[in-house]
């Protein structure tokens, strides 16, 4: 006997929603990744000697010059050499799996590591914007990954089926592809900045407005200049989808979350001076993250009177 091919189940529900959409930072802020980055220390002898610290002490030491310092011998390309793609070895994705089969055994995830499993399971665009230097494909692979042991099985049900009502919808799709190829679409559709791989900073570089912004910042200010940029190139990915698809009437709103106090202060400033101006009727929420016993996070900065649910 014939078996007949099952047919996937589209939400249709997923046109009555709002439209809202993430920009996460990755490391302390979806997960604690065990990656360390090798500084040296000023003793009180006067001596510097080598250590390794994690991305949550980075973020608070990175500005104290006076007592740490990259390797002498290799400068910050050696402080971060396990943050960037090496051939043969893929230290990115070794310590997500480590990350995520330790949340298996009871360790604490990071405060938006459940803001990370609904965006998936509702099939809403996100980006990931980190400091590190890897590959936008590298970034993608540790999302599927994250993806495979994050989410149950019912859980990946659900998100294709709103990844094929959002199709539905949007693209007018009545014939859908494998599993695998919807959700290839998805993940194609979402952005992954590693802001010192040397694509992103090619690409940054070359657009007239940060080449000057980049011209006068200080080196400390940089990264979050970077970030900065990465935003942006999501907002305006976020407004041309929606203009081509006739979604600008609806309710729209972005939502950041980073652990890193520096760059929220700069992207909190970024989105009052710049992005609310330019973009109207979209609507900001940044989320400190930075203190670990708030479950969630801290929001620091509305543009629009917008409250996010579970972010």
């Amino acid at each position: 006997m014939e078996r007949r091919k099952a047919i996937p189940y589209i939400n249709d529900e997923v046109a009555t929603r709002d439209f809202k959409y993430y920009i996460f930072d990755w490391d302390d802020n979806i997960l604690h990744m065990p990656t360390k980055i090798r500084m040296e220390h000023r003793r009180e002898d006067g001596v510097w000697e080598p250590v390794e610290v994690s991305t949550a002490t980075f973020a608070m030491i990175r500005s104290d010059v006076a007592h740490y310092r990259p390797p002498s011998d290799g400068g910050w390309n050696a402080a971060f050499r396990n943050f960037a793609d090496e051939p043969g070895r893929n230290t990115f994705i070794e310590d997500t799996i480590a990350a995520l089969e330790k949340i298996e055994h009871g360790e604490i995830p990071g405060p938006s590591y459940n803001a990370m499993r609904k965006t998936l399971r509702e099939g809403r665009i996100f980006a990931i914007v980190t400091a590190r230097g890897h590959s936008p494909e590298t970034i993608e692979k540790a999302v599927r990954i994250f993806i495979r042991y994050a989410l149950t099985e019912s859980e990946r049900e659900e998100m294709m089926s709103n990844l094929r009502g959002y199709r539905k919808w949007f693209d007018g799709v009545t014939e859908f592809g494998t599993d695998a190829q919807e959700l290839d679409y998805y993940l194609h559709m979402c952005r992954y900045s590693a802001v010192t791989h040397d694509a992103f900073k090619v690409r940054m570089e070359a657009d007239p407005i940060y080449q000057e912004k980049l011209a006068t910042a200080e080196l400390s200010a940089k990264p979050e200049l970077a970030k900065e940029f990465a935003i942006r190139d999501f907002v305006e990915h976020i407004f041309h989808t929606l203009k081509r698809t006739g979604g600008l009437g609806r309710s729209v709103s972005i939502g950041f979350s980073d652990d890193d106090k520096g760059n929220v202060k700069s992207v909190s400033s970024y989105i009052r001076q710049e992005l609310s101006k330019r973009f109207e009727g979209i609507k900001f929420v940044v989320y400190d993250t930075s203190d670990r016993t708030l479950s969630k996070g801290r929001k620091v900065c509305v543009s629009g009177q917008l409250n996010l649910p579970g972010f």
